[in-house]
């Protein structure tokens, strides 16, 4: 069942679902906002699909492998009782929220804690790129990965553009902080671009850019979001290291460097 929601907001969206009574959506910590009374809270270390399956083994498997990639420990499961009931939802960054509804036939991949929230029915797991993959592209080598179906919400930093790849030659190159999600039907991968030259080695020493990009082949969708990820971490360690007071007096030695 297709879980009724609406989007609000414009450069910083909530989504607010609306579920029939016995009808569950999971989500990441941090992404509730508000609820009616007759919507039950609960938190578990196990997805819905894992039913008591697999025993504490499998759970302390799968609660292990969220806490290697820096996930949060449990999910917070809504369940509406008696009628239909009301839950709202954000992302942690000012952006875009969208919702998919996935089928069987296609699955997603999502750049980790882009979750915001998810019917019971869509499965959950962690896809790791490969670790050259990894080791080359930095953030893509953790995936949030999304199966079955049902309604998927997740949250972009900034606007969301949609791609296809085969539009574009079968290919297109993405700076890693750019990318948000993409249908299983597309390879992801990190592309070494350019060799070895004085230009290539400026731009990585003084551009702040390495010299990989990730890479998207194929046909299917992919969402990519307005705001670097890792140029917006930048930017906010530049302002914590050199804190200025509310008078706009910046830290000692600033005005000299």
């Amino acid at each position: 069942m297709t879980v009724t929601h609406k989007t609000v907001g414009t450069s910083t969206q909530m989504v607010v679902c609306q579920l029939a009574a016995g009808q569950t959506v999971y989500a990441q910590a941090g992404r509730f906002l508000w609820k009616t009374v007759n919507v039950a809270l609960e938190t578990r270390l196990t997805r819905p699909q894992t039913k008591g399956g697999g025993g504490l083994l499998g759970m302390a498997l799968e609660v292990g492998k969220r806490v290697v990639v820096g996930q949060s420990l449990a999910f917070q499961y809504f369940t509406a009782a008696g009628g239909s009931g009301l839950v709202a939802f954000s992302g942690t960054l000012p952006g875009e929220v969208r919702a998919i509804e996935l089928d069987p036939a296609t699955g997603w991949l999502a750049e980790k804690d882009s979750l915001i929230a998810a019917e019971g029915s869509v499965e959950f797991d962690i896809a790791f790129a490969g670790l050259r993959t990894g080791r080359r592209g930095g953030t893509g080598f953790v995936l949030e990965k999304f199966t079955g179906s049902g309604t998927l919400l997740i949250g972009a930093a900034g606007n969301l553009i949609e791609l296809n790849p085969a539009k574009y030659g079968g290919k297109i190159q993405v700076h890693t902080g750019a990318l948000l999600a993409f249908q299983d039907t597309v390879r992801y991968g990190v592309e070494y671009i350019g060799g070895l030259s004085a230009q290539t080695a400026m731009t990585a020493a003084l551009g702040g850019e390495g010299l990989n990009l990730a890479t998207l082949e194929g046909d299917g969708t992919v969402l990519l979001q307005s705001t670097n990820l890792h140029g917006l971490a930048e930017t906010l360690d530049k302002l914590i290291a050199s804190p200025a007071d509310d008078r706009g007096r910046a830290g000692v030695g600033s005005l000299f460097g």
